[in-house]
């Protein structure tokens, strides 16, 4: 943005010219899609919408036009993250434009030119304009420059002319006859006034009710082993809810390229080396440029920025080196280039916190005032603040005794920050200190200081020596040729206890990577029969990877089709819920004939089920404090008369017996405002509803996981 901000300050058509190149980035693929298709080669097809190719030329294209759009905005070149997120949103795009085409094409639907004119340089121009001509200093849209740059579009270079050229047929041939698709169907939305008095009923009728709930939780699971032909009923009664997509389950053991004790070692020599030409240095910058890892930085930083192991040297000496520190996976040196005071104190201290919120009560906030003078008193005694800390604290900070560490003045709370800031030396302080958070015992372990200090900081990451990585890779062939097969690849971690096997249930199609393995995509393409050397990979396959510095040996060990889900696909999930069905007719059998009170149920229902209340309950929310989503429930709720108790009722988290005790009718609304509020709720999830309806009609094959 601030690129673009900079940019906009100037004026001309320079200006023009990149306000459009921002403006095509709305438009992105449309401008090679549809009717403007550069390419025609049969065979690398990507994708097919309707009867439509979408062919890799044509897809490639509008991908490099996003990446240079996302280029010129953000001021850099797309990563492989960015890259996935353009390469999905061209994929969309294309899509859009020719899911949308037929159904614009059966209405007739198009712009004549006063409309065209209109929407570019009118008094109403497309948003896309409207935004890539205002002044970012006043916010007003600027008629003038958009005037100037269309009067000298002929003077800027064919590339631009023809962007936007481009750019005003997409917006006459596509976007505006689809916004007035769009616009029909929106306009077609209608809400009955018995909708808007049942919608009113439903948010504000509140009930309160009593509740026996047993929860399914409270009966074992051992006691219940669904066969086969029961999940297999449930998934018949229950297909909806287990729509899947194409997936592949994969099993893979990483060897990674990891540095050796003896490659520590002989960095920890060569930094040692480096340390002692380092307090010889001529120009400090330099020599850590020349260096190390990590970029130099000329900033003086307070005690609160310093690294933890220069903060233990305090107070630091200038020209003294400092190091080698083993900090993680690397060896740092540090050399100090200046000092001097700076414009905000730090400090060091710790607390223990007894937390006391604005929601307490005011017996409970004077109970945990108590509590903390106490422990204030018996550390003024002589108690270990530390020791205090790990017993009595109520923050993250109590596992490491209160410590705070250092922090810059104004980084805490005012109240805590004031009294830290105002001590002159360390220790206790001696009265409590009341912040939002509750009641801190403070102890200042380092009083203020303005001191600052300019470090120039040599790191080196410990590296895998080539030997190192030859020897992983070795490792990687042999499993490899151990794995001749799943039950020999299953074998290799009995074999070797330092393996681990590692699991992706069912992997998407589309997925970027596997469980947590960064740049594995080859994987997953590979899985699906779509790699680079063209095999039709089977379950049961085995294959070694060379991912950066980690080789992976990974092997299909299922797979499964779009559609319904199978048994052995989703047999954990099935189990769970066919297994509480069987709780529920068992509990249920219990209750059965039963009379009396909630309570006398809870006593027939047994161990675990509980007896408590709920009140102001709205229709529409369906759920239950303290037990979750229970829509039946809540709707039985409000279908019983005051102490009438409704049959055990089959719930998601357990059996429900439901006593109503008062029911507070809705106060009858203006129906006119609500029939007006749910139209515009409506009409607001129009343009989602109307692609995805137009996209589900569409006959969409995506063969991109062949490409990418």
């Amino acid at each position: 943005m601030a690129l673009i901000n900079t940019i906009r300050e100037k004026s001309g058509v320079a200006v023009g010219a990149v306000a459009v190149g921002m403006l095509l980035f709305i438009v992105g693929g449309d401008l090679v899609g549809g009717k403007n298709r550069l390419f025609g080669r049969d065979g690398n097809v990507v994708g097919e919408v309707n009867g439509q190719k979408i062919e890799l030329p044509e897809f490639n294209a509008a991908l490099e036009q996003a990446k240079q759009n996302f280029a010129n905005q953000q001021g850099r070149q797309p990563d492989e993250q960015a890259t996935g997120y353009l390469r999905d949103q061209t994929w969309n795009q294309l899509l859009y434009r020719r899911a949308f085409q037929p159904e614009l094409d059966k209405l007739g639907l198009s712009v004549g030119d006063e409309e065209a004119v209109d929407m570019v340089q009118g008094d109403n121009p497309n948003p896309a304009i409207r935004q890539a001509f205002t002044d970012p200093k006043t916010g007003q849209f600027d008629r003038a420059r958009l005037i100037e740059y269309l009067k000298n579009l002929d003077k800027l270079p064919p590339d631009a002319q023809a962007a936007f050229r481009n750019f005003e047929t997409s917006l006459r041939d596509f976007d505006r006859p689809v916004n007035k698709y769009n616009a029909l169907l929106k306009n077609s939305v209608y809400v009955t006034s018995a909708e808007a008095k049942a919608f009113d009923l439903a948010q504000n009728s509140k009930v309160n009710f009593r509740y026996l709930f047993v929860p399914y939780t409270s009966v074992s699971d051992s006691a219940f082993k669904p066969t086969d032909a029961q999940l297999q009923d449930y998934l018949d009664r229950h297909k909806a809810r287990y729509k899947v997509e194409d997936g592949r389950s994969i099993e893979y053991i990483v060897v990674p390229e990891t540095a050796t004790k003896e490659d520590s070692a002989a960095l920890r020599q060569s930094v040692a080396g480096l340390a002692q030409q380092f307090r010889t240095a001529p120009n400090d910058s330099l020599f850590v440029r020349a260096n190390s890892d990590q970029p130099y930085n000329h900033a003086y930083l307070s005690p609160a920025d310093l690294p933890e192991q220069l903060r233990k040297q305090l107070p630091l000496k200038v020209g003294e080196v400092y190091g080698p520190y083993v900090e993680g996976n690397t060896l740092a040196i540090y050399k100090i280039t200046g000092a001097k005071a700076g414009t905000k104190p730090a400090a060091r201290a710790s607390h223990i916190l007894i937390k006391a919120d604005a929601q307490m009560t005011p017996e409970a906030k004077a109970a945990a005032k108590k509590q903390a003078q106490d422990i204030l008193n018996k550390i003024k005694a002589g108690a270990d603040f530390a020791a205090m800390a790990r017993q009595f604290g109520t923050d993250g900070t109590k596992d490491q005794g209160g410590d705070l560490g250092w922090f810059e003045e104004g980084r805490m709370v005012p109240a805590f920050s004031k009294a830290v800031f105002a001590a002159t030396s360390p220790g206790l302080l001696p009265n409590l200190v009341e912040t939002n958070f509750g009641y801190h015992i403070i102890k200042v372990t380092a009083p203020k200081t303005n001191q600052t200090y300019q470090v120039a900081a040599v790191v080196k990451a410990v590296q895998p020596s080539d030997a190192t990585r030859e020897a992983a890779y070795t490792r990687a062939e042999q499993l490899q040729a151990d794995a001749g097969s799943l039950e020999a690849f299953r074998a290799l971690p009995t074999k070797d206890k330092t393996l681990q096997k590692q699991e992706a249930k069912f992997v998407a199609r589309d997925a970027q990577t596997v469980g947590n393995l960064p740049g594995s995509r080859e994987i997953v393409r590979w899985a699906f029969g779509n790699s680079a050397d063209g095999g039709d990979t089977k379950v049961g396959d085995v294959r070694k990877f060379d991912i950066g510095d980690v080789h992976v040996i990974a092997a299909v060990t299922g797979s499964r089709d779009k559609g319904t889900a199978t048994i052995e696909s989703i047999r954990p999930e099935l189990t769970a819920a066919v297994r509480n069905e069987l709780k529920a007719k068992q509990i249920m059998a219990k209750l059965a004939g039963k009379t009396g009170s909630l309570d006398d149920l809870a006593k027939a229902a047994g161990n675990g089920a509980v007896v408590q209340t709920a009140e102001g309950v709205a229709q529409a929310q369906g759920t239950i404090p303290n037990v979750g989503f229970e829509p039946e429930a809540v709707g039985r709720a409000f279908a019983l008369k005051p102490g009438q108790k409704s049959a055990p009722i089959q719930g998601e988290q357990g059996v429900l017996v439901v006593e109503a005790t008062t029911l507070f009718p809705a106060t009858p609304s203006d129906v006119k405002m609500v029939r007006q509020q749910l139209t515009q709720q409506r009409q607001q999830r129009q343009d989602g509803l109307i692609y995805e309806a137009i996209k589900g009609q569409a006959k969409v094959k995506d063969n991109r996981s062949k490409f990418f």
